[in-house]
């Protein structure tokens, strides 16, 4: 196995070119556990720790560019404000040394279902820069996915960045695991309020075959919600949320627990983040 090491982005994208099986590396967090488990070989690793350009971000206008080396650490000690939602899940991922060295890139290049990052970048309709020799494209977090483990990066491209709009109202994120730390999601849900739009992004993990959004569930709740007199939440309408949520995952059994057991979880995580964030709203 042959181990590249670009100290710069533009030598990198050639090397991707000239090796389009090369598996990137940033944290290790994934790709190491299948290499020691055998479970992956390929033929070279590209080693992208010294292109110090993406363990940059900086806020532009009303959004984040995330560089795709950040790690989950810095997005919880350094954007808490502008993307709670992102900083929530962050702060369920492993352990400190994982948050430490695993990256909101490596995250999406994985494309694992279960992958923390996912429900809050759906959430927040976050857009996924990619770029290679032929040039830089950017593409919607909701159509990044395209089957389990598997993303829409072409061969020669690479994860530059990511666009996350920055918070405009609060967001929430929840995750049910079979114990508190440590753990991969049974299932996990992100929401975001878009109060100016009316609006409200929702985003599903560990429920599906991709990480995906309950689209009809938030049609249904942009409609319900008293954007204008600020009142409660009707139980009735919670419950359809959480139902419309449901409808849109399609969750298996597993190791970690059961089709119907996640569906339940769904449900509850819905009507729980949608009241949070609401009462939130409520108070400013």
């Amino acid at each position: 196995m042959e181990f590249l090491q670009p100290p710069t982005w533009a030598d990198a994208l050639a090397a991707k070119t000239e090796r389009p099986g090369a598996v990137p590396l940033a944290g290790g967090t994934d790709v190491m556990v299948e290499l020691n488990f055998d479970q992956s070989r390929p033929e070279a690793l590209l080693d992208l720790t010294r292109v110090d350009e993406l363990a940059e971000w900086s806020h532009e206008g009303d959004h984040v560019r995330l560089g795709a080396g950040v790690s989950y650490t810095r997005v919880i000690s350094e954007m808490g404000g502008l993307l709670p939602g992102l900083a929530m899940a962050s702060r369920t991922v492993g352990s400190p040394q994982i948050r430490n060295r695993g990256t909101i890139g490596g995250n999406l290049g994985a494309a694992s279902p279960a992958g923390d990052a996912h429900p809050p970048l759906l959430a927040a309709g976050a857009v996924v820069e990619v770029e290679s020799t032929r040039g830089l494209r950017e593409i919607p977090v909701s159509e990044f996915y395209t089957g389990v483990k598997r993303n829409a990066l072409a061969p020669d491209e690479l994860i530059r960045s990511i666009l996350v709009r920055v918070a405009t109202g609060p967001q929430e994120f929840s995750k049910i695991g079979t114990r508190n730390a440590m753990v991969i999601a049974v299932s996990s849900f992100g929401l975001a309020l878009f109060p100016e739009e009316r609006r409200v992004g929702t985003g599903i993990g560990s429920a599906a075959p991709t990480p995906r959004r309950a689209v009809d569930a938030e049609r249904f709740i942009d409609a319900a919600l008293d954007w204008d007199g600020l009142g409660p939440i009707d139980d009735d309408v919670a419950r359809r949320f959480g139902d419309l949520v449901v409808a849109a995952a399609s969750p298996i059994d597993d190791v970690r627990g059961t089709a119907r057991y996640r569906l339940h979880t769904l449900s509850v995580m819905a009507r729980r983040t949608l009241g949070w964030a609401w009462h939130a709203y409520r108070k400013k």
